[in-house]
């Protein structure tokens, strides 16, 4: 009879262990990796894929991991599972990072267009300010009597001169001054206006 070859006579051999080969990989032993490529590309586009969806990217991580495998294979602790299981872990976190990067690149995205369509600070800051003195007068013109309240708001909120303000309530013009000098005089004293 003849003798029968060993499983690890020829690298690429159909029989070859690929924990053996990974051994052999980080020897630097070319053919080595020639043989685990040829065994373990196919599976591990495969899972790639399945987790990027995309092509392109699928391609690109694959090789990444290839490249990951042959830097790497003295890493590889047969004691802590098989060649497939380490190599395939590393293929799924590659294409894991791969998608999280791609999702913080997404992100980081979409909070810079939220930054371009945010008001600046100051005029947010007008804003409010401007919708509490509004809020403000008009508690401030609540304290007035009704006679006052009128008299101000024809002259200042519809800019009428003080005839015309005397003309639209029927009034002495005497008595339209009067009117608006005293409810000047009562606003500046509620907003706290200093003359």
């Amino acid at each position: 009879m003849e003798p029968v070859p060993t499983p690890l006579s020829a690298p690429g051999g159909p029989a070859a262990d690929l924990g053996e080969l990974l051994t052999q990989v980080a020897a630097g032993d070319q053919d080595a990796f020639g043989a685990v490529y040829d065994r373990v590309a196919g599976p591990v586009h495969g899972l790639v894929r399945s987790v990027l969806r995309d092509p392109a990217q699928s391609e690109e991580v694959t090789q990444e991991v290839l490249v990951e495998v042959w830097r790497r294979a003295a890493s590889y602790a047969p004691e802590r599972g098989t060649a497939m299981a380490w190599i395939m872990t590393l293929a799924h976190r590659r294409a894991v990072d791969r998608v999280r990067s791609a999702q913080a690149a997404s992100d980081r995205e979409h909070r810079a267009a939220l930054l371009d369509h945010t008001p600046a600070y100051d005029e947010v800051t007008e804003q409010v300010e401007a919708s509490l003195e509004r809020e403000q007068v008009r508690r401030c013109m609540g304290g007035l009597t009704e006679r006052q309240r009128q008299s101000v708001t024809l002259a200042y909120y519809r800019g009428l001169t003080y005839r015309e303000v005397a003309e639209v309530l029927s009034l002495p013009l005497g008595t339209v001054k009067t009117r608006l000098r005293d409810g000047l005089i009562r606003l500046r004293d509620c907003l706290g206006v200093t003359a």
